[in-house]
């Protein structure tokens, strides 16, 4: 109800999603243009948008733009903040975990809108390419781009509650993602067994690995364990969420 008629909510949510298609719009005509009629480059990375390549691919090309979601749940809880909302919910009655609650259900939603997004660009750039191909086969993509982008959101959901004020998260949610946790964990893989993998973020990160290249990349990445990664995914949503609820608990409104 609260993000009905908040025009900059929805704005947003509609420049991600035509983001995207255009994204991948314009990972495919690089592709047409180039590697396609290039015999060598076409038989060292194969044809990324056929099926069942195409789930692969286009989820790891939207895994770039995780940094909007972030946005809409910054600028949704911040905006509580700023117009005292979340003091009024609970004087009206709610709890305090009810509040959480609400602000988490926010973040499957945004996270589930997302990835039925992706979906439905996997399926058309596939069906574009060759309809002929068609399977569900590595469909998994797309669920493991659900959870990298509520591990997205429920990091800027906790950002959010400590920062309180939308321009400051909005710095600090940035330089963590892109700089000082790339930072960290490359130091981590640097000088031990690749422990850099399980940082947060890295840990959702590592789910969607870059899909070309292959037979290159898996020399490197062969000891990644994608049931390793999901379990650790799934704790540190258990505490982002169990954060989340202690801050929100323990401030003063």
């Amino acid at each position: 109800m609260k993000v009905k008629n908040y025009r900059t909510f929805w704005v947003l949510s509609i420049l991600y999603l035509l983001s995207v298609f255009g994204a991948n719009y314009i990972t495919y005509q690089i592709y047409q243009s180039r590697p396609r009629n290039n015999e060598m480059a076409k038989g060292i990375i194969g044809n990324p948008f056929d099926f069942p390549d195409v789930w692969h691919v286009v989820s790891y090309t939207s895994s770039f733009l995780m940094f909007m979601l972030g946005l809409l749940i910054i600028i949704s809880v911040t905006n509580e903040y700023s117009y005292k909302t979340h003091r009024q919910n609970i004087i009206d009655g709610w709890s305090r975990r009810e509040f959480i609650l609400a602000k988490s259900a926010l973040t499957v939603i945004v996270a589930l809108a997302a990835s039925i997004a992706v979906f439905f660009a996997a399926l058309v750039f596939g069906l574009v390419e060759n309809p002929g191909s068609f399977t569900f086969e590595k469909v998994e993509f797309i669920g493991y781009f659900f959870i990298q982008a509520l591990s997205y959101s429920a990091a800027a959901l906790l950002f959010s509650l400590v920062f309180k004020r939308s321009g400051i998260t909005i710095g600090v949610y940035f330089l963590y993602t892109l700089i000082l946790e790339n930072m960290i964990a490359a130091f981590l893989n640097r000088y031990t067994d690749n422990w850099g993998r399980y940082m947060p973020l890295e840990t959702t990160d590592n789910l969607i690995r870059v899909p070309v290249f292959k037979i290159i990349i898996n020399q490197f990445t062969a000891s990644y364990n994608t049931t390793a990664l999901l379990l650790m995914a799934a704790v540190y949503l258990v505490l982002y969420y169990l954060i989340s609820v202690r801050k929100f608990d323990s401030d003063d409104l």
